[in-house]
């Protein structure tokens, strides 16, 4: 479709196409799941076709909702550790359909996103509650109140993740203008956040490989013991990758120093390992035997430090200070909002698995996100005190060697002053090798040149601060052009919605005018004007 037919085209109203693309994005994702699981019930022995595809059906719905991370209830127990990684689908079925919201509506900015995100979320929600409400029976009970509010806390963040990515790719807006509009503290916090936890993350994903890899023949004999199957094989692989972020998680929690539990009155920290029976999941090989941790692993204690030093860097790097005693302060609040987010994570990733034995599985999220914020703080604040040091240290010296060149560049295009010719008497012998003189200037003239130099060059602060100026004269410019490409593109909408106000007005209908008529009514001017007596005369 060219640029063209793509303004031509009737433009849809927002929130019945967020029902739309909610609507499709569920079916699409349920579609997902009744297939996955279609395939495991022919895989599976099975008797009679009508008893078993009423519960089949029920299963998939019910797997639908653990993908939104729906807890739900069991005559043994409450079944919470949910796999995080079965969110993966769901989120990106609707950022594709938040996407598709954005090219078929209009919204008018950026800061409008919110409005395409409550109209792709209202709708889910609604559909993850009737679901769970279906999905009922007497010994499977889903947490309806948690379908609502995870059904629409997943949309709203997909959806309008999916829509503002529209947005920006049709403005032709960049992700750091997008960063740029944040306050600098807010955007540095931010930076440094991420980098944090995404370090952490990574920290923990290497353990857990490594961990596994060194149990590798413990996994494949428990796989060996299951005998699954070709196809019972490839279904327990993607449980298990679904089951992958949360052992990252569960990771992260060891390096952290906590630790985590796999049932009541166990543990699994740099402290040592006390655990009994666990299910036969081949992943779980990588848990170390009970008694005294691994040596090995305790290496992972340096992962929240070297974390922390990361996000202290980025964060004085994305809005350095020159107040030395601040950086270490915003340093510290970047490992505290990062163990704010480590606690959500843990919290997440835990839950319980029905069975009184296994009732308690998971970090604990108020330990995780306390150590957390402890460990990274303080590593985030020497490091951003450290970065803010060279920063400025690195600064002073660049503004002394500019000024030194400078200084020089103007004491090359100076002129050689001339020397004035001094009469002496007729007494003082001159000639080669008797006398030398030389004309000195007043101690006064010296002095008054001395101290204009002096004020001329500025000092390694004013230069900071004037370099400071720039930047942020230049960001000012920016802004200012940004705002000019905002007023022309409205103008050239307003246009569009007079040409189809026009359009709509030539073709008639008791329908279309009425509507054109309340839209003119809001863009209507009256003009006031004088005239004189005569002119009133003539014209009556």
């Amino acid at each position: 479709m060219s640029a063209a037919s793509a303004r031509e085209a009737p433009v849809r109203p927002i929130y019945s196409t967020g029902g739309i693309a909610a609507a499709s994005a569920a079916g699409i994702g349920l579609a997902v799941i009744v297939t996955l699981t279609m395939v495991g019930w022919v895989a599976a022995p099975h008797d009679t076709f009508s008893e078993d595809i009423v519960d089949l059906l029920r299963g998939a719905v019910l797997a639908w909702l653990v993908g939104h991370h729906v807890s739900f209830t069991l005559a043994e127990g409450q079944m919470s550790l949910l796999p995080m990684g079965l969110v993966l689908l769901p989120g990106m079925l609707l950022y594709r359909f938040g996407r598709w919201l954005a090219r078929s509506c209009e919204i008018g900015r950026l800061r409008h996103v919110y409005r395409a995100a409550l109209a792709i979320a209202g709708p889910y929600a609604a559909v993850a509650g009737t679901l769970a409400l279906l999905a009922q029976t007497d010994e499977v009970v889903p947490s309806m109140p948690r379908a609502l509010l995870m059904g629409f806390v997943i949309a709203f963040l997909a959806g309008g993740l999916g829509v503002l990515r529209q947005l920006m790719k049709d403005k032709g807006v960049a992700t750091g203008d997008l960063l740029d509009l944040m306050p600098a503290r807010s955007r540095s916090l931010l930076v440094g956040m991420l980098a944090s936890t995404g370090a952490l993350l990574v920290g923990g994903l290497l353990l857990f490989l490594v961990a596994l890899a060194m149990n590798l023949p413990e996994a494949v004999e428990i796989t060996r013991s299951l005998a699954p199957g070709a196809v019972g094989g490839a279904l327990l692989l993607i449980v298990q990758l679904a089951y992958l972020p949360n052992a990252v998680v569960f990771a992260v929690c060891y390096a952290l120093g906590p630790g985590f539990a796999m049932g009541e009155a166990t543990v699994v920290a740099p402290t040592g390992v006390s655990v009994g029976a666990l299910p036969a999941m081949p992943m779980l090989a990588a848990l170390p035997a009970n008694g005294a941790a691994p040596v090995l692993s305790l290496v992972a204690l340096v992962v929240p430090f070297v974390a922390g030093a990361i996000g202290g860097v980025l964060t004085q790097r994305s809005a350095p200070d020159v107040v030395s005693e601040a950086a270490p302060l915003w340093g510290f609040v970047c490992g505290v909002t990062t163990g704010m987010l480590c606690a959500a994570l843990a919290g997440a990733a835990g839950g319980s698995l029905g069975a009184q034995r296994l009732s308690e599985v998971g970090p604990s999220a108020w330990q995780v996100g306390l150590v957390a914020a402890l460990e990274v703080g303080v590593a985030a604040a020497v490091a951003a005190w450290i970065a803010n040091w060279w920063y400025t240290r690195k600064l002073t010296r660049e503004v002394a060697a500019q000024r030194e060149e400078t200084r020089e560049a103007k004491e090359r295009k100076r002129p050689e002053p001339a020397r004035p010719v001094v009469e002496l008497p007729d007494d003082v012998p001159v000639g080669k090798g008797l006398a030398t003189v030389t004309a000195l200037r007043p101690r006064e003239e010296e002095t008054a040149d001395g101290l204009a130099e002096e004020a001329a060059e500025p000092t390694p602060e004013q230069a900071i601060v004037e370099r400071r100026a720039r930047v942020r004269r230049a960001r000012e410019a920016r802004r200012r052009d940004r705002a000019t490409e905002r007023e022309a593109r409205k103008e050239a909408r307003r246009e569009l919605r007079e040409q189809r106000r026009a359009a709509k007005r030539a073709e008639g209908g008791w329908w279309r005018r009425g509507r054109a008529d309340e839209e003119s009514e809001e863009e209507m001017y009256g003009i006031t004007y004088e005239a004189s007596p005569d002119e009133i005369d003539q014209r009556s």
